[in-house]
C-alpha cells in the first residue's frame, strides 16, 4: 500500500458520492432517502479510511508520510502534493469522524433540499480533508477557501430567520482575511521559486519581511480561529446555522486556522513569530475572559456555546504561540477535544431543539425527570469543556497552561482565570436546562433519545473520555512532529542571530 494513493483516495472520495448523489432520479421521498443513504456510506467509508492511516502512521517519524507528488504546473515549479505529518493526521481523522456524526444529525432535521444539503456535506468534506493533507501552497490556498462555498450554502440555505445576513457576514470576514494570505504566497514563491510547502519551510526569509508575511497570514489564520476582536463572525453563524453545519463549523473549521499558525507561521516566519507573541498573548487573554463574561450573559445556548468556543481557542493560540513543547502540545490536544467537545454540545443543543424549537434558556429546566440519558450525556460533555480531570477538557488545558506558564507568567495567570470563568457559564447553563422541577406542560411530553441520537452520542462520550484516561495514544502521534517543528524553529532563529553577527563582524571590519 506504500505506493497507493490513499489520502487523494480518502480526500476525493466523497465527490465520488456527491456525483451518486447528484444523478439520483425518483419521486422527492426516493431521492431524499436515496441522499441520506449514500451520503452516510460514503462517509463512514472515508473515515475508515482515515483510520486506516492513522493506523498504519509510523509514531515515530516526524516527517511527512503517505506521500504522494504529480506534477501540476511544472513551469511555474507548482505541483500536486499530498502528505500528513503528527500534526496534520489528527485533524484528517477528526473531519472524517465529525462528517458521518453530522449528515446522521441532519437525518430527520433536514427536510427541504436533502439532496443539494448532502451534496454540500461530502463537497465540504472533500475540501477539509484536502486542507490539512495539502502540501503544496497553491493547493493548499484552494481547499482553504473552498471550503467558504458549501458553508456558506448550509448556512445560507438551511439556516435560521437571518440566515442570509449570517453567511454573508461569515464569507465576508473569511475571504477579506484570505487575500492578504494570497499576497503573502505570492511573496513568498516570488522569494523561493516555489510553492512546496516542506521546501518553504526549510527556507529563510528575511527577518523584516517575515514581519509582513506574518501579519498577512495573521489576518487570515485570526478570522477562522476566530481570535478577538475578529470573531463577531461566529455567534452569528451558529445561532443561524443547522444543527450540523454548527457542529462541523465548532468542531473542524475553527481548527484550520490553529493548524495554519502551526504549518506555516512558526516554521517559516520564526523571527516575526517570537517578535509578535506579546500581541498573540494580549489577543488570547482578552479572548478568554471578554468572550467568557459575554458567555455568561446570554440567554440562546448556541449564543452562549459558540462565545465558549472563542474562549477555548484563546487557550489554543497561547498554547502554539509558547513556542515549547508542552504548549504547542496542549494546544494541539485542545483543539481536538473542542472538536469533539464542543461539536457534541451544539448537537445537545439540537436534541431540545428538534422538541420545542426554540434555543430560549429560560424556556427548559428539569430535564432530568424525563430525559436521564440525555442529561448523562450532556453532562459529560459540559464536564470536558469545563475541564474536569478525566476527560480530554483537562488534558489540553493543563498542557497549555504549563506551556505557557514557563514562557510568560503573568499571561498564564490571566488565561487560567478562563477555567474558573468557562466552569461558571457551562455549569449555570446545565443547572437552568436538566435541573429543577419539571413544571412547563410542554416539556412533560418530552421522549429521552432516540436509538439515532444515542448512536451519535456514544461514539464521542468514548472518546472524550479516552482521551481524558489515556492521553498518550494522542500525544504519541503528533508528539515527534512538535519536537521536530520546534526544532526547526530554534534553528531558523539560530541562522538569524548568526547572519546578524557576521554581518555585524563585516561592517566592523569594513569601517
Amino acid at each position: 500500500m506504500t505506493d497507493f494513493p490513499i489520502l487523494s483516495l480518502t480526500t476525493f472520495l466523497p465527490l465520488v458520492g456527491a456525483l451518486l448523489i447528484l444523478v439520483t432520479r425518483g419521486d422527492d421521498a426516493f431521492v431524499a432517502r436515496s441522499a441520506r443513504i449514500l451520503a452516510l456510506i460514503t462517509s463512514t467509508v472515508v473515515f475508515l479510511l482515515s483510520l486506516y492511516i492513522w493506523f498504519n502512521f509510523d509514531r515515530t517519524d516526524p516527517g511527512f508520510q503517505f506521500e504522494e507528488n504529480a506534477e501540476w504546473m511544472p513551469s511555474l515549479k507548482i505541483g500536486y502534493r499530498m502528505g500528513v505529518d503528527g500534526i496534520s493526521m489528527t485533524f484528517v481523522l477528526l473531519s472524517t469522524l465529525l462528517t458521518p456524526i453530522c449528515i446522521l444529525a441532519s437525518w430527520e432535521a433536514i427536510t427541504v433540499r436533502v439532496k443539494e444539503y448532502m451534496i454540500a456535506f461530502l463537497v465540504l468534506e472533500t475540501l477539509m480533508v484536502g486542507t490539512f493533507c495539502a502540501l503544496d501552497f497553491l493547493a493548499f490556498y484552494v481547499f482553504f477557501e473552498g471550503v467558504l462555498i458549501p458553508m456558506y450554502l448550509i448556512i445560507g440555505v438551511w439556516g435560521g430567520a437571518r440566515r442570509v445576513y449570517s453567511a454573508i457576514k461569515f464569507f465576508l470576514y473569511t475571504l477579506l482575511g484570505s487575500v492578504l494570505m494570497l499576497l503573502a504566497i505570492l511573496a513568498m514563491y516570488n522569494q523561493a521559486g516555489t510553492t512546496d510547502i516542506p521546501t518553504l519551510m526549510q527556507t529563510h526569509f528575511d527577518p523584516g519581511m517575515q514581519k509582513w508575511l506574518w501579519l498577512a497570514f495573521l489576518a487570515s489564520f485570526a478570522v477562522k480561529v476566530p481570535m478577538w476582536p475578529v470573531h463577531t463572525w461566529l455567534p452569528d453563524a451558529h445561532v443561524e446555522a443547522p444543527t450540523a453545519g454548527s457542529v462541523i463549523l465548532a468542531g473542524v473549521l475553527l481548527k484550520i486556522g490553529g493548524y495554519g499558525f502551526l504549518r506555516f507561521s512558526l516554521p517559516m516566519l520564526p523571527d516575526a513569530s517570537v517578535y509578535f507573541t506579546p500581541l498573540i498573548y494580549t489577543l488570547s487573554v482578552v479572548a478568554v475572559i471578554y468572550t467568557s463574561l459575554v458567555a455568561l450573559a446570554q440567554e440562546d445556548m448556541k449564543k452562549l456555546i459558540a462565545y465558549s468556543s472563542v474562549a477555548h481557542m484563546g487557550f489554543v493560540t497561547a498554547g502554539i504561540f509558547s513556542l515549547n513543547q508542552q504548549g504547542i502540545e496542549g494546544a494541539l490536544f485542545q483543539m481536538l477535544s473542542h472538536g469533539v467537545v464542543s461539536g457534541a454540545l451544539f448537537l445537545c443543543v439540537g436534541v431540545v431543539y428538534d422538541r420545542l424549537h426554540t434555543r430560549e434558556i429560560g424556556r427548559y429546566g428539569g430535564l432530568v425527570n424525563n430525559m436521564p440519558r440525555y442529561a448523562f450525556a450532556f453532562m459529560i460533555f459540559t464536564m470536558a469543556s469545563v475541564g474536569l480531570p478525566g476527560t480530554s477538557g483537562f488534558i489540553g488545558e493543563f498542557l497549555v497552561m504549563v506551556g505557557v506558564f514557563k514562557d510568560n507568567t503573568w499571561a498564564a495567570f490571566f488565561i487560567a482565570t478562563g477555567v474558573i470563568l468557562g466552569a461558571a457559564y457551562m455549569l449555570w447553563l446545565y443547572r437552568r436546562v436538566i435541573f429543577g422541577e419539571l413544571t412547563k406542560p410542554d416539556l412533560k411530553n418530552f421522549l429521552d433519545l432516540s436509538p439515532r441520537e444515542i448512536a451519535l452520542f456514544v461514539p464521542l462520550i468514548a472518546i472524550v473520555l479516552w482521551m481524558g484516561i489515556y492521553p498518550s495514544s494522542f500525544t504519541a502521534i503528533f508528539g515527534p512532529a512538535v519536537d521536530n517543528l520546534i526544532k526547526t524553529h530554534q534553528t531558523a532563529l539560530l541562522h538569524t542571530q548568526q547572519t546578524n553577527v557576521a554581518q555585524a563582524g563585516a561592517s566592523g571590519s569594513g569601517e
